[in-house]
C-alpha cells in the first residue's frame, strides 16, 4: 500500500512538472512574444507582415496547438512509466 502512494505521489509530482513546463511555455508565448516583446520583433518581416503581430495573430495559435500534442505524447510516456498505459 505504501508503493502504491509514493508511486502515485511519484507519477503526480512529474504531471505538475509537466503542466508547469507547458503552462510557461504558453505564458512565454502569448504574452511574452506576442504582447511584450511585439515591438522589438516589429522590425522582422514574416509574410507581409512583422513578426511581433504574426506571434499575436497566428503563432500563438500554432504554439498552442503544438503543446496540445506535446503535452498527450509526454503524457502516454509518463503513463507507460508507471504502468497506467491503456
Amino acid at each position: 500500500m505504501a508503493d502504491d502512494n509514493s508511486k502515485a505521489a511519484a507519477y503526480w509530482k512529474a504531471n505538475l512538472r509537466l503542466i508547469t513546463g507547458c503552462l510557461i511555455v504558453w505564458a512565454l508565448v502569448s504574452y511574452g512574444c506576442a504582447i511584450l516583446l511585439r515591438p522589438l520583433l516589429a522590425g522582422i518581416p514574416v509574410g507581409g507582415t512583422d513578426l511581433g503581430f504574426w506571434f499575436a495573430q497566428q503563432g500563438s495559435i500554432l504554439a498552442f496547438i503544438g503543446l496540445i500534442f506535446f503535452y498527450a505524447w509526454k503524457m502516454n510516456r509518463l503513463d507507460k512509466k508507471f504502468g497506467l498505459g491503456e
